[in-house]
């Protein structure tokens, strides 16, 4: 039998009030899957269809607030900030499994998409199926201070270029979270948005490889390293709005739902410490352990483990 063909059901916006209205679409038949995306402020894409049999689930591609074709869009404007917590984004995603007429989703997220779905799955267990969570990120403020601060020591060259950019702040890794908060200042100036834009980019770029002006980079259209690096900067400046270690805190309530959470050993941005502690304290959860540095849930490892631990849920 040749491989069955799915159309897209594409719902343009689902207006969340807020003056934020969200774009989500579908495709394939069966168990409910949501897609987190990660960044925060990055986008959904077709490649992440492949994570799934389409025989087996609908998945459901969302947009979270200001990124990605929602709207408002904080490459355009700051009004897309307002409004725009995590609280909201679990709101979001309420608002849309009501909308659609789901009872319980299969969660899959990447990188801050993981944090998202422990945070969502957390406030509304019963809502959620099971979870795969990839290159799985709690945003506590120890994975702040190492992604911005502390990786550092690894990659000097453009540390010290994104250090410079806020020359008032220093290059301490112990100022971490002021840097954070510089950046996010500055990406509300009209006249050094773009500019800090393209620093943070470049640094979130270095750490995997790469230069924002290559045409293959996720980074390469300036537009899209502006609304990203609003949205990330003014989520972390907040630690998310959770509580430091929130999510590893709470993790008993996930007690019951199955989850398989896959991480690369040697991951740049997100140390495996982050999965191990939430794996010895959750029963129903298992962790795969990659052995490359792979970080992108659309990376080609990446994308084949993920898709091995969605065939194997029992859903």
């Amino acid at each position: 039998m040749g491989a069955r063909r799915f159309a897209l059901e594409v719902v343009v916006m689902l207006d969340v009030g807020d003056g934020h209205r969200l774009w989500f679409e579908q495709k394939g038949q069966g168990v409910d899957a949501l897609v987190l995306h990660g960044g925060p402020g990055s986008v959904c894409r077709p490649q992440h269809y492949d994570l799934f049999d389409l025989n087996r689930y609908r998945v459901t591609l969302l947009d979270q607030r200001g990124c990605g074709r929602s709207t408002p869009s904080a490459s355009e404007t700051l009004a897309a900030l307002a409004s725009n917590t995590t609280t909201h984004l679990i709101s979001d995603i309420e608002a849309l499994r009501i909308h659609l007429g789901v009872d319980a989703w299969v969660l899959f997220g990447g990188s801050w998409g993981t944090t998202l779905a422990l945070a969502y799955a957390q406030a509304h267990p019963t809502r959620v199926r099971a979870m795969v969570l990839a290159g799985v990120a709690t945003t506590a403020a120890r994975d702040l201070q190492w992604l911005y601060g502390d990786i550092g020591a690894m990659f000097p060259e453009a540390y010290d270029a994104f250090c410079e950019h806020v020359p008032g702040v220093g290059d301490s890794p112990l100022k971490t979270p002021m840097r954070i908060r510089a950046y996010a200042d500055l990406l509300r100036d009209p006249d050094h948005a773009q500019a800090a834009a393209d620093a943070w980019c470049q640094w979130e770029t270095a750490i995997f490889g790469g230069d924002i002006g290559d045409p293959a980079s996720r980074y390469a259209d300036p537009a899209f390293r502006l609304g990203f690096a609003r949205i990330v900067t003014h989520y972390f400046a907040h630690g998310a709005w959770l509580s430091d270690d929130e999510l590893r805190e709470n993790v008993a309530i996930l007690a019951h739902i199955q989850c398989k959470m896959i991480h690369s050993r040697f991951d740049p941005s997100c140390p495996l410490r982050g999965p191990w502690a939430l794996s010895r304290e959750w029963p129903a959860s298992e962790l795969r352990v990659l052995g490359g540095a792979t970080h992108s849930a659309l990376d080609t490892e990446m994308t084949v483990a993920i898709r091995a631990a969605t065939d194997a849920l029992g859903v």
